[in-house]
């Protein structure tokens, strides 16, 4: 899982002697170490107790000994806080920045992910108004992970990839528990999903990535408190995305970051370590139940179809699932960028482990979306659309949605009102189309295209 806002270490190691375990500051001065258990332990990984202490510096950086000693006891503690037993060991491997961003460019050329996918893509984005015509996603997403990803755990090759801005090879602690803790999640309850959908995606992720925030915070706080003899952590550099102009697709991404903590607390607090590890088996089935986790796991979201009226020259996209779902949190965040909502809204009223706060009246009630892109290629030319539908708890909902999604439009997109329910941006604008908001009952329904006249060729009027 990638980690978007972790410290870790450098490409380049410099000796800086051995680790050698000595005895801890705080406690009982006639505590004395335990012989190594005659098997694994909870608690115990590869030589080191989870309370030890160990005589290294990252003032000269970290060599390899001093790096594995420090990997094997966050283990430890890991498995001590999370009551969890890691089954093997996890290699840490160290990249420069350079060499990640190259290798995250010669995986995207070489990425199945067609042309098609990316226009399709392209449009799930432009609906939520974060990503305009000017850009392509791919590209945006490209700058984000490659400024911000600092060490992610690889599924796929078993290991920790720790990716580095500093000269010399300083670990963030937090940061290297909270990827263990990715791969005892991998061992011990595996990290696939089948989640197709944007919301779905971002849901699934809220357990995985807010266990190892939660076990994370968990983690500092035992080293603030002394409980926990801990390395200082080393001071912040680089390692943040230089794209700022599209902040709202930062803000969707991150959503398991924040949200997520918030929901495994909730969990722990309900039945402790046993029922975080049950959600593993029944997870979050929307952003919604990240937000508000008292809707988890009963409110689940509504299943929803969009019937397909478009004329003989548009098409949906020739891909199996023709629909994406963004959900809550993608609404919150799209018109928090387009200052619907209070920039300084988004750090208000966060709770204990949430670090934003993506509850809003006008996104608050989203029961169900389906977001479907279409085309129309007539051999010269490719041109755009798609049809947004969007469900809601009750009519109070929908006309808040579409009241705030109408105000944003005019006051922040740029849209002018041709007639009721219809708007034009021009064109010189990042979103430049027209634009149909209807609403009937529970169900608000958006409708894209290039022109005013090619709104009824997407999705004709019933």
């Amino acid at each position: 899982m990638s980690r978007l806002l972790a410290v870790f270490a450098v490409l380049t190691l410099v000796l800086a002697g051995c680790a050698t375990p000595v005895p801890p500051t705080a406690g009982d001065p006639n505590w004395e170490w335990p012989e190594d258990p005659p098997t694994d332990r909870l608690g115990w990984e590869n030589g080191y107790w989870y309370n030890e202490s160990l005589d290294i510096s990252q003032s000269d950086g970290l060599d390899e000994a001093e790096r594995e000693a420090l990997v094997a006891r966050t283990m430890a503690r890991v498995e001590h806080i999370r009551q969890l037993e890691f089954t093997k060991q996890v290699p840490v491997e160290v990249v420069s920045r350079e060499e990640y961003r190259a290798n995250r460019e010669s995986r995207s050329t070489q990425s199945d992910r067609s042309a098609e996918y990316r226009a399709w893509n392209n449009q799930v984005w432009e609906a939520l108004l974060l990503v305009g015509e000017d850009r392509e996603v791919s590209d945006v997403l490209e700058e984000l992970y490659g400024g911000s990803v600092l060490g992610f755990y690889s599924p796929s090759r078993d290991r920790i990839v720790i990716v580095s801005d500093s000269e010399t090879p300083q670990i963030n602690r937090g940061t290297l528990a909270h990827e263990l803790v990715h791969a005892l999640q991998d061992q011990q309850f595996g990290l696939a999903s089948d989640a197709r959908t944007q919301d779905a995606q971002l849901a699934r992720s809220g357990i995985v990535e807010g266990d190892a925030r939660y076990v994370e915070y968990l983690y500092e706080d035992r080293c603030e408190s002394g409980a926990f003899d801990c390395i200082p952590k080393p001071e912040r550099s680089g390692g943040s995305s230089s794209d700022r102009s599209a902040p709202g697709v930062f803000v969707t991404i991150y959503t398991p970051y924040s949200e997520g903590p918030a929901l495994v607390d909730s969990l722990y607090r309900r039945g402790g370590w046993d029922a975080v590890n049950d959600v593993y088996t029944n997870l979050p089935a929307s952003t919604e139940q990240l937000i508000h986790p008292e809707k988890y796991p009963d409110e689940a979201p509504v299943e929803m179809s969009v019937p397909d009226r478009s004329s003989g020259e548009w098409s949906r996209f020739d891909r199996d699932q023709q629909f994406d779902t963004v959900g809550e949190a993608s609404l919150y965040a799209m018109f928090w960028q387009n200052h619907y909502i209070e920039q300084s809204a988004l750090r208000r009223n966060t709770g204990n482990y949430s670090a934003y706060n993506y509850a809003h009246p006008a996104t608050t009630g989203w029961a169900g979306d389906r977001v479907v892109p279409y085309r129309s290629d007539d051999g010269e030319n490719t041109k755009y659309g798609y049809v947004w539908a969007t469900t809601w708890d009750s009519e109070e909902d929908a006309r808040e949605f579409k009241s705030a999604y109408e105000t944003t439009l005019k006051l922040h997109v740029g849209g002018q009102r041709v007639e009721q329910g219809v708007y034009r941006v021009p064109d010189d604008r990042s979103f430049g189309d027209a634009f149909r908001v209807t609403r009937n009952g529970k169900r608000v329904t958006i409708v894209n295209a290039p022109t005013v006249e090619d709104l009824d060729s997407v999705h004709r009027r019933r």
